[in-house]
């Protein structure tokens, strides 16, 4: 017969450090997921301009070389994070996610307080377009849509790279972090290609909003344990800093909405 600790003791540990490793992996998905999916809209925006205006093949070089490098960026740096130690790993990847998840949620409470403007896909979509037709019609290889594409999908991509590091590096998941971008790009993707024109109707700025949240949260948790505090409940108290960063950013918008209005790009 097996004893009452062996049969009621492990077994509830283990379930329970199952769950928690669950709801981390969850919320490390949906992060990435969701900032791939912001960024790679921006960044479809200007591979679409090129491809209607110049042809096809030029933007999509540019856009595939780069992916290429932010593929091989996070293969490399990923694991390489992994092996500092999970202490120093956790302070130094929470004060970065808090910084940059608190620039995300600046710019979205200032959007949605009026006090930014949104930002425009089909504005940015005719700049583009425009500024492709006035650099004329390549003879040979079109460089100009190839340094363009690879560029803009570069610099879009980067901030998800950064994202899917460290938030993969200090969960211990960069695998799953990865598959979230790779799933929202792809979904980004074949609506692009199905519809043929820039997804103006996708809710950037709440995207953005609900992106900071999220890095704010996990940069407060994390550094916090980097630190050594002892959060109380574990993941519980990081679906409470997730509640309380987006009251005190509702708020934060509501308040700057009642101020006189000077718009800023």
């Amino acid at each position: 017969m097996s004893s009452p600790l062996r049969a009621d003791g492990p077994p509830t540990i283990s379930a329970a450090r199952y769950r928690r490793g669950m709801t981390g992996n969850l919320l490390v998905f949906l992060g990435a997921a969701l900032a791939s999916a912001v960024e790679m809209v921006e960044a479809l925006t200007i591979v679409l301009a090129l491809g209607v205006t110049r042809g096809w093949r030029a933007p999509l070089q540019g856009a595939v070389a780069a992916l290429v490098v932010l593929v091989v960026l996070v293969a490399a740096l990923g694991p390489a994070l992994e092996a500092v130690p999970i202490d120093v790993l956790r302070l130094i990847v929470g004060s970065l996610l808090l910084v940059f998840g608190l620039q995300w949620l600046r710019k979205a409470i200032l959007r949605a307080s009026g006090l930014k403007a949104l930002h425009d896909e089909n504005a940015a979509f005719a700049a583009e377009v425009a500024a492709a037709q006035a650099a004329g019609i390549a003879v040979g290889r079109d460089r100009y849509s190839v340094v363009i594409a690879f560029k803009s999908t570069l610099l879009e991509g980067l901030e998800v790279a950064f994202i899917v590091i460290t938030l993969g590096a200090n969960q211990g998941a960069t695998a799953v972090a990865a598959v979230g971008a790779i799933v929202a790009f792809v979904a980004v993707v074949v609506i692009g290609i199905v519809v043929r024109k820039p997804l103006s109707r996708v809710p950037e700025n709440t995207l953005k909003f609900t992106v900071g949240v999220m890095l704010t949260s996990f940069g407060t948790f994390w550094a916090g344990e980097g630190v050594g505090i002892d959060w109380p409940g574990d993941e519980a108290s990081l679906a409470a800093l997730i509640v309380l960063t987006v009251a005190w950013s509702l708020a934060f918008t509501r308040l700057l909405a009642r101020t006189p209005k000077v718009v800023t790009a």
